[in-house]
Parts: C-alpha cells; sequence; structure tokens
C-alpha cells in the first residue's frame, strides 16, 4: 500500500464511518470507533493531512432536481501515443457534463460517463468533442434506462481485510 502512514483498524473505522455520513460530528463519530473526541480528531486530521480524506461532499438527489440522461462511452482513439492521449484527456476534462473518464485495457481505451439534460444534449457533446479533432476513432453509447444500486463509499474493510488481520 501507497502511503505516508500505516492505517491501523481504528483509522480504517474512522474513513468507514465518514463515507457513511461525512458530517458526522467528532463526538459520534468517536463513539463509533470507540477513542474519546480528543484523540478521534487528530487521527482525522492525520489521515486528512496524509491525504487519504480528499474532501467532503453533499450528494445531491438529482431526480429530485431535474430531468438527467446518464450515458456511458467507449472510446477508441486513432492513435496509442502517449501525447495523443494526454491531449484526449486535458480536452475532455473541460467537459462539465462528464462525470468520469476510465482509461482501460480491453476493445476500447476510454470509458466515459456523462450526464446531460437530454439525449440530444447528449449528442452536441459528443459532437463538439469529435470537432474539437482529439483523436477520436469510434465511440459507443450506451443510454442508462435504470440505475438499481449506486454506491458512493468503497468497501474498506473488504479491500483491506488482509491488512486490518495483521494490525490485530
Amino acid at each position: 500500500m501507497n502511503g505516508f502512514l500505516k492505517l491501523d483498524r481504528i483509522d480504517i473505522n474512522i474513513l468507514v464511518q465518514l463515507q457513511k455520513d461525512g458530517r458526522i460530528s467528532n463526538v459520534n463519530l468517536a463513539d463509533a470507533v470507540g477513542l474519546s473526541p480528543s484523540p478521534c480528531l487528530q487521527r482525522v486530521k492525520r489521515l486528512e493531512s496524509a491525504g487519504y480524506i480528499t474532501g467532503y461532499e453533499a450528494h445531491v438527489n438529482l431526480p429530485k432536481i431535474t430531468d438527467s440522461v446518464t450515458v456511458f462511452t467507449e472510446v477508441t482513439l486513432q492513435g496509442h501515443r502517449r501525447e495523443e492521449f494526454s491531449r484526449f484527456e486535458n480536452c475532455i476534462r473541460e467537459y462539465d457534463e462528464l462525470i468520469e473518464c476510465h482509461l482501460i485495457t480491453g476493445g476500447y481505451d476510454y470509458l466515459l460517463r456523462f450526464i446531460t439534460r437530454s439525449i440530444e444534449h447528449y449528442q452536441e457533446v459528443i459532437e463538439s468533442l469529435l470537432d474539437k479533432n482529439i483523436g477520436i476513432d469510434k465511440y459507443f453509447s450506451y443510454i442508462v434506462i435504470k440505475s438499481p444500486i449506486i454506491k458512493s463509499s468503497v468497501p474498506l474493510r473488504t479491500l483491506l481485510t488482509q491488512q486490518m488481520q495483521n494490525t490485530n
């Protein structure tokens, strides 16, 4: 594991609790992880300064605010040199509608996730990308009909099982 400090069971529990509720009070967080408030706050500050906690955000209930369309897009680039990947990534970074971008292995180069007002709006975004001539060879679009499962937290305890066993 790359990092500045070794995480112990309490650190992991703090991260798990903060993923569930980033607004939890320090007193309630300390209680949940079995610490008194002062050492708990020190640990949170240490986790923040070491880069394990990168921020806190609100999860917005988008369907309650407006209609939208989620589209996954597979993109294949014409060339595969480092500068071509960089040019593509630097350009698409500017699009507010782009929520995720993953460079992947397999039959195409990138998997993108867009959220747009409508299918027509998505098409405008794609056409704008194509007009920029940033090396897109082909793309395939997948419109999301329903998202029965969306998780905003990662399964830290599962991913760190081995490390947690070593600290006990």
